[in-house]
């Protein structure tokens, strides 16, 4: 198969938008990510995939740390920004958790301490031990077939 065909077929999986998050050097770097997935409850455990040609790459190893900030339906411009998809860089709030730089009006904010990481194909994923979560009560940016997507209440309607 094509890569293409690869691509598009990975594309019908719905999935959450984060940005991940490191310190280094007194520097926020970031970058766009829907590479994401918990991996266990006993211990806390987080998984991100990160391309072995990003810059974030290195930074995480340099850091040994991350944050996953999983971006609430107004956050688009954010995801797009880390993503280097917008002409000019703009200006974004940082909060503090646990000592690491997430970003505010997140869904939710994970901060991790990488435990291990592995070279797979094109990617490095980086394992987290999850340090500490805050959460709001937001609904969350999604992303699916190339587009950005949101969540929308459906009106159940009875009938009698």
């Amino acid at each position: 198969m094509d890569d293409l065909k690869f691509r598009k077929a990975m594309g019908k999986f719905a999935s959450g938008v984060t940005v991940i998050t490191t310190d280094l050097e007194d520097d926020v770097h970031g970058m766009t990510a829907n590479a994401f997935m918990s991996l266990s409850l006993h211990p806390k455990l987080v998984v991100v995939s990160i391309d072995n040609r990003a810059h974030m790459l290195e930074k995480i190893r340099s850091s040994k740390k991350y944050a996953v900030n999983i971006l609430a339906e107004d956050q688009q411009i954010l995801s797009m920004n880390f993503a280097g998809q917008l002409k000019e860089n703009i200006d974004i709030s940082f909060a503090t958790l646990s000592g690491q730089s997430v970003l505010e009006g997140a869904v939710a904010q994970v901060t991790c301490e990488v435990v291990n990481e592995h070279v797979e194909g094109d990617h490095t994923l980086f394992i987290g031990k999850v340090t500490d979560i805050h959460i709001e009560d937001r609904e969350p940016l999604l992303f699916y077939n190339g587009k950005y997507r949101s969540l929308k209440e459906e009106k159940v309607v009875e009938t009698v």
